[in-house]
């Protein structure tokens, strides 16, 4: 995938193609006058001033606009941390733009001036067009979305709303992650359910033959994760859910890491249950996130507790709500949730489509870069893989590496086996060093996190 950033179009100029020549284009095919150098290096555009990260053919170059388009220039003018810091954290908590917070800081304080009730009756359209806004970005309707305080508790909704009985059957991946693996403990500690693990292919993803075989000995339910928190690999999801269809097993996709990466839509997925946060790609404030579930199976699911907001009630009984309500509380907050709202429309207003591309250019140049150093690993499975780069560093400490980086003013994180147990103790690894990238970084800050690992690395 290319992308042109026109200058007489846009505020910033990126163009990328695949490969390169040095030769400067011409400016009447162009319409800029380039600087071209060699792969993965930058140069100022004589037109404009800005940095171009280029990767150009000759004589391949379009007359117009090209691809797959993101004004880079105004999504980090839309974010101020970037003028503060690398933040290469976004699978743990992205940098929320300004219209999200202007969102949230504006609601609350006209909360404090009207009254939270009030102004919750005031704002009720708007809130109603969120649930439409989260439905349109994973091709759903707005009654099957529930919000949720995190990706977690919108999971449990789903989980502990289904009937366990003794014997059934739950498949997970090798790569799930500590909190559904806790529940599935619990699940089988309580209710004698069974716990299998698919195996990996080759690559390291989940293996749809080995599902397909252990389909067919029967299985209530198949829950992955769509992306792991550790591995940089996204899982087949789709193939996942024709498999579960084919067999008659309930389907419980947990889509926090891919939600706000990568394009999404539940009819294809064929997901009864999707989960996920507004704090990671989707860029929304922390104690957001949504539970997507199918009308076909809300019916036969009680959820694990209830209030007179997901059901209505009598002296003598109960009954749950057949909408979105029934996986919902009464308190929520109103401002995060209007964010969750501004950013699911920020995201869709550049495409998802869009994001998805740069944000597997930049990854791909991250593990390039990364595995030049000496004394580091790039650990990442899979034949897809995401914005999420893992790897290694010999003779360090990784928390210790993470501090002394933030120290330098570039955020990363590190997962360990207290994250993907599984995985993590399979793979030998105590700990991984995690670099997560998003639309908004740049090849330049992949450039400055180099080497600044390279002078870290010299002062052990």
């Amino acid at each position: 995938m290319f992308s042109v950033h026109w200058w007489e179009k846009f505020d910033i100029v990126e163009f990328r193609a695949p490969s390169c020549v040095a030769k400067e284009l011409d400016e009447s095919d162009t319409k800029v006058a380039l600087d071209i150098c060699t792969v993965g290096h930058s140069k100022p555009c004589r037109a404009t001033g800005d940095i171009l990260d280029l990767h150009v053919r000759k004589r391949e170059v379009p007359r117009t606009i090209w691809g797959n388009m993101i004004n880079v220039q105004k999504v980090r003018e839309q974010t101020p941390g970037c003028e503060e810091r690398i933040h290469f954290n976004n699978a743990g908590s992205s940098l929320p733009p300004t219209p999200v917070v202007d969102t949230v800081v504006g609601y609350l304080r006209e909360e404090a001036r009207v009254g939270g009730y009030e102004l919750a009756a005031l704002r009720e359209e708007d809130l109603e067009r969120t649930y439409e806004t989260l439905a349109r970005l994973i091709g759903a309707d707005p009654q099957a979305v529930s919000r949720a305080e995190n990706a977690t508790r919108a999971w449990d909704m789903a989980f502990y709303s289904v009937d366990f009985q003794r014997g059934d059957t739950i498949l997970t991946t090798f790569t799930e992650y500590c909190a559904n693996y806790v529940a599935y403990l619990q699940m089988r500690k309580k209710r004698g359910i069974r716990i299998e693990v698919v195996d990996d292919d080759d690559s390291g993803q989940l293996d749809l033959g080995d599902l397909e075989r252990k389909l067919k000995r029967g299985a209530k339910m198949v829950t992955i994760n769509h992306i792991p928190t550790n591995s940089g690999l996204v899982n087949p999801a789709e193939e996942v859910g024709k498999l579960s269809k084919e067999f008659g097993s309930m389907y419980l996709l947990d889509a926090c890491q891919s939600v706000g990466q990568l394009p999404l839509d539940v009819e294809k997925l064929r997901c009864d249950f999707l989960s996920t946060t507004g704090r990671k790609f989707l860029r929304a404030p922390r104690g957001t996130g949504f539970l997507y579930m199918r009308p076909e199976v809300l019916e036969d699911l009680e959820p694990p507790f209830l209030d007179a907001w997901a059901a209505s009630y009598t002296e003598d009984d109960y009954t749950p709500h057949l909408d979105r309500r029934r996986f919902e509380t009464f308190e929520f907050s109103h401002a995060n949730f209007l964010g969750l709202g501004a950013a699911t429309e920020y995201a869709m207003d550049i495409g998802l489509n869009n994001i998805w591309s740069r944000v597997q250019n930049l990854s791909r140049n991250l593990r390039d870069r990364l595995s030049e150093i000496d004394g580091i690993g790039v650990r990442d499975l899979g034949e897809t893989k995401c914005g999420i780069v893992t790897f290694e560093v010999d003779g360090v400490d990784h928390t210790q590496l993470k501090d002394k980086l933030i120290s330098q003013g570039v955020n990363v994180s590190v997962t360990s086996q207290f994250n993907a147990l599984l995985d993590m103790k399979r793979r030998g690894f105590v700990s991984l060093m995690r670099a997560s990238v998003h639309y908004y970084n740049t090849t330049e800050e992949i450039d400055r996190f180099v080497d600044i690992l390279r002078m870290l690395q010299q002062s052990e």
